[in-house]
């Protein structure tokens, strides 16, 4: 038992004196043996059958209660690790140290660093209900997940044959009064092209485009924002058709899941004057169809220096390549018109030496659409003359029009509130995804307390919708 507990006197007391205890375990990404262990012995201690392997997943099974025994068995789900990130100056060793928790106003954070509440709230919800007896359920199977956050390889690699049910309760969600129903699977595509470098000594232009919201590339691609890559692309391509011009080099973007935000070109030009007039039209041209979010956009045109140009025919394939794309939007749910089914995201282009690299990541609940993005991009590539590769594939999860779990949950959710939840699907990664693949087909709702501002060192969680979230997952398993 930890001393000083920082979220004593809290109701439930063993669901936050579980949190308190695994936020006392290191387990970043890759790091979950200690977790592991740590479910292993509640296990153990309290005589329920459980299951471990090599990822350090962790299955812990519970009986039904007397007269249950008939109904099949419920599955809850979530995560053991956690984004380790932590604020310049602050001293965290993230392999050894625990975290320090504190509580403002109610709500739960972190000093300096990840809260970890992105998943273990799952974590600690699962093992409360594992271990009250005071509820009717059916029989429960809670797994344990590993590596979410970087790629999911956890459940990819799960035995999920040791499973028996087939309704999935997800505990990864960051707003109670919403019931998450579909979520998205992608991959990430790198399309490598070789260019041949020329040695260059004349003009030269920089060209920087920033201002942009950019923004998560899954949830808020529905928003049409800019993409700087793709702007900047489509100016150097808009004045290409004024004046000559060879691109240098190009970079922009930071992260293959993001929309980015800033790009910047080095371009060799014949007339300097001519360039930037035609650049600078354009750039007035897109101005005027962006939306608010990104009424900051700027096009920076100065002078620069460079060593080397790529030629005439790499410039056009680069520009080719960054105009046909598929960026943006390009499917919705027939069942849901207002949920994004496909879309894709230009997300990262590098140059380094002769070769320039664009990151680009398509996404899709519905696996066949993702199929067919993949093979668009496939065939854009291999016209122009570049490599590409696609990794880190995830399957999607479609919406089921269809789903028993998901009104149960909004009926639990309008007799415990007397208000209404909400039914949405998230264009981003979730591990029911993999799971309905692996389970060949699943009921499920994912579900979690209110978080905000996972993944930085921002993090925290309301203790009130903590409680009800348990409070609410207790009652929808006495449903069953």
């Amino acid at each position: 038992m930890m001393k000083n507990r920082v979220l004593a006197g809290y109701e439930p007391a063993a669901l936050f004196e579980h949190f308190e205890n695994i936020s006392a375990i290191p387990r970043g990404s890759g790091n979950e043996a200690g977790i592991a262990a740590y479910l292993c012995d509640f296990a153990k201690n309290h005589g329920l059958e459980s299951h471990t392997d090599a990822l350090h997943n962790v299955l812990i099974k519970k009986p039904a209660t007397p007269g249950r025994e008939a109904r099949p068995p419920v599955v809850l789900q979530g995560h053991t690790d956690m984004v380790c990130e932590k604020n310049a100056g602050v001293e965290h060793d993230f392999l050894r140290d625990g975290l320090r928790l504190r509580v403002d106003d109610g709500w739960l954070s972190a000093e300096g660093t990840t809260l970890g509440g992105d998943d273990g709230a799952a974590v600690a919800i699962m093992l409360a209900l594992l271990e009250d007896d005071s509820f009717p359920h059916p029989a429960l199977e809670c797994v344990f997940t590993t590596q979410e956050e970087t790629g999911m390889d956890g459940a990819l690699g799960f035995d999920w044959s040791l499973v028996r049910g087939r309704t999935l309760i997800n505990l990864d969600s960051e707003a109670l009064d919403v019931a998450t129903v579909s979520c998205a699977g992608g991959a990430t595509g790198e399309i490598r092209f070789s260019c041949a470098p020329q040695p260059y000594g004349g003009q030269a232009l920089r060209v920087f485009v920033s201002g942009l919201a950019g923004g998560h590339s899954g949830t808020d691609i529905r928003h049409g924002r800019a993409n700087s890559v793709i702007t900047l692309c489509r100016m150097l391509s808009e004045a290409a058709q004024k004046t000559p011009l060879r691109i240098c080099s190009l970079n922009g973007g930071c992260k293959s899941n993001a929309i980015p935000r800033e790009c910047e070109a080095v371009i060799a030009v014949e007339d300097p004057a001519a360039a930037e007039t035609a650049l600078r039209e354009s750039a007035d041209r897109i101005s005027k169809e962006l939306t608010a979010a990104d009424a900051a956009f700027r096009a920076e045109i100065s002078p620069a220096t460079a060593e080397t140009a790529f030629s005439a025919s790499d410039t056009r394939r680069l520009l080719a390549f960054a105009a046909l794309v598929p960026n943006g939007v390009q499917s919705r749910s027939p069942a849901a018109p207002e949920l994004v089914e496909s879309s894709s995201s230009l997300g990262v282009v590098r140059t380094q030496g002769d070769a320039v690299t664009f990151t680009v990541m398509p996404r899709s609940s519905v696996d066949s659409r993702l199929d067919s993005i993949i093979m668009k991009i496939n065939i854009l590539a291999q016209t122009l003359g570049a490599d590409c590769a696609f990794r880190e594939r995830h399957p999607g999860w479609a919406y089921a029009a269809n789903s028993p779990i998901r009104e149960r949950y909004l009926e639990t959710y309008r007799e415990y509130f007397g208000t209404e939840a909400r039914a949405e699907a998230i264009h981003a990664g979730l591990e029911c995804g993999v799971i309905s693949q692996k389970l060949g087909g699943i009921d499920a709702v994912s579900i979690g307390p209110e978080m905000r501002d996972i993944h930085t060192p921002d993090e925290r969680m309301n203790l009130r919708s903590f409680a009800d979230a348990y409070a609410l997952t207790a009652r929808m398993l006495g449903k069953f």
